[in-house]
């Protein structure tokens, strides 16, 4: 018998399914997704309302809940499930990241379930515990491509506040020239994110880089640059 609180999200979620936002979904995925059709800012309201009525269970039986979510497939109940593990992030243990880890390898299946879960809760992980960005490094040779991409977006809020430069270099390095586009604008957000503290390292990295750097990488990296630097990082040397 399922458990009383997933099934009472699963009634919440079904009955503020949204007509329009059902219909423009697949819109924004390559792949196929499961999902319900619930507006994002309605999915946030359900998960900080259950959470109230978990919040004191201890963090394995939140995390067994959240797990019951993830392996319905629905992008909705996966949201959820990052909400509830994102606000536990006070009491992360190191030994949460291979259950991280796994959830990636078998829950995460399209750009949204991957960025979700990585900016917040795989994020607030890496920098209470900064030693496992040397584990993020071997996602990146790994044959999951949203295990490639996680290497780079789990950067995205600690690189926007100027942490783990070198890292995200090395990280940029490894998926330089990975041929999945989504991969290539992971990486490429995470230069992003990466300039806003240090515009110049950035800047100069990618003018190192950019005869071997994919477009679709490149476009994203720059995109919050000034128009001249913008205007240099676009120009192919022709010398070559």
């Amino acid at each position: 018998m399922p458990n009383d609180v997933i099934s009472a999200v699963r009634d919440e979620l079904t009955a503020h399914v949204d007509e329009a936002t059902k219909n423009s979904y697949n819109r924004f995925f390559k792949e196929e997704v499961s999902f319900y059709g619930v507006k994002s800012a309605t999915v946030g309201k359900i998960a900080k309302r259950f959470f109230a009525d978990i919040k004191d269970r201890s963090e394995d039986e939140i995390f067994a809940l959240c797990e019951e979510l993830l392996q319905s497939d629905y992008t909705e109940e996966a949201f959820i499930a990052f909400d509830w593990t994102d606000r536990l992030h006070r009491n992360y243990r190191p030994s949460d990241f291979e259950t991280f880890e796994r959830w990636i390898l078998m829950y995460v299946n399209n750009w949204a379930k991957c960025d979700t879960f990585c900016n917040h809760t795989v994020g607030s992980f890496v920098e209470q515990y900064p030693k496992y960005v040397q584990n993020l490094k071997t996602w990146t040779q790994s044959d999951n491509r949203w295990l490639r991409r996680a290497s780079a977006v789990t950067l995205i809020l600690p690189a926007r506040n100027g942490m783990f430069l070198d890292d995200v270099f090395e990280i940029a390095d490894l998926l330089l020239q990975d041929n999945d586009d989504l991969v290539q604008k992971g990486y490429g957000w995470m230069l992003k994110e990466a300039s806003k503290a240090h515009r110049q390292q950035v800047f100069e990295y990618i003018i190192d880089k950019k005869a071997i750097m994919p477009r679709t990488a490149l476009r994203y990296a720059i995109e919050k640059m000034p128009d001249d630097l913008r205007r240099t990082a676009m120009q192919r040397d022709t010398k070559k």
